[in-house]
């Protein structure tokens, strides 16, 4: 005998609210996410910026993604979802596009990289290059990995 949910009784596990966020797949992601992205942010902009074009690229994707999924998780601490599921939409929505975004990213960073091994001065600018470029493929892939894990939970 099978037992039957009550009527309005959804079959769907409720979204993380509050400090169950730091505990459930995939939403355990966003801090890792802020945190490899902030120091994206920061090496990039320890260096001199050599390469402008690239790097300024790099630093508006890392940091309107470090604000951005900042606000996610302060949404989902505070439980501003209300378990609603175009929550569940809008997240997939944001860590895929984010996902496109850092991976343009961390290539434009790949190759400013390479071109401050042979451009540049001072070869602190090279390892720290290095180190962003480093930072910026694992973001990408942690946002690669939130975005195909949310229905696979």
């Amino acid at each position: 005998m099978a037992l039957a949910c009550p009527p309005g009784a959804s079959t769907q596990p409720s979204l993380p609210s509050g400090p169950a966020v730091f505990k459930t797949f995939p939403y355990i992601f966003i801090l890792p996410e802020i945190f490899c992205g902030a120091w994206v942010w920061i090496l990039v902009a320890a260096t001199s910026v050599s390469f402008p074009l690239l790097q300024g690229w790099v630093m508006y994707v890392s940091v309107s993604s470090c604000l951005i999924s900042l606000l996610l998780l302060f949404s989902y601490l505070f439980g501003f979802h209300k378990n609603s599921e175009n929550w569940k939409a809008l997240d997939n929505l944001y860590h895929s596009a984010t996902a496109i975004l850092y991976m343009s990213a961390a290539v434009l960073q790949a190759n400013a990289t390479i071109r401050s091994e042979f451009e540049c001065s001072s070869p602190s600018y090279y390892q720290l290059n290095s180190a962003a470029s480093f930072f910026a493929f694992i973001t990408t892939f942690l946002y690669i990995l939130h975005a195909f894990s949310i229905y696979y939970k």
